[in-house]
């Protein structure tokens, strides 16, 4: 078992993994969505402060309410929960795309936290209509 973080009580460290990243085959030549669950099984809570890529040259995180999104600069990751980053909802945004990914690429992307290490995430590019199943 791989410890986020170093130091401290490891019953209270934040413990993070990411699950079901996948970004959707861009049809714009500059601009793409991600989307990722990130799950925190540890007893602390953290937040991530920032998503990078080679792939692109930003990426931003959006926050989606009522139909309405927003650019955040951070979002809270909660002890025992999980982050979920979805269609329609909060999401990724790959902006200054260096190419555009194609169906069956991946593309790396590391996530900055305030507490805990950064994650490094191998992103699978799927079809422009990709809809994964419920439940995960």
């Amino acid at each position: 078992m791989a410890l986020a973080g170093c130091g401290g009580s490891g019953d209270a460290a934040a413990e993070l993994s990411v699950r079901s990243s996948y970004m959707p085959q861009p049809v714009s030549a500059d601009m793409a969505a991600g989307f990722l669950t990130i799950v925190n099984k540890g007893g602390t809570k953290d937040e991530l402060t920032s998503v990078t890529s080679d792939a692109a040259g930003d990426v931003t995180m959006h926050d989606t309410v009522g139909g309405a999104m927003e650019q955040v600069t951070s979002f809270p990751v909660p002890a025992h929960g999980q982050l979920v980053f979805k269609s329609g909802g909060n999401h990724l945004m790959f902006e200054k795309l260096k190419h555009r990914p194609a169906q069956g690429q991946t593309i790396t992307l590391k996530l900055g936290f305030a507490k805990s290490r950064p994650l490094t995430v191998e992103m699978p590019v799927k079809s422009a209509t990709y809809n994964p199943s419920t439940g995960h």
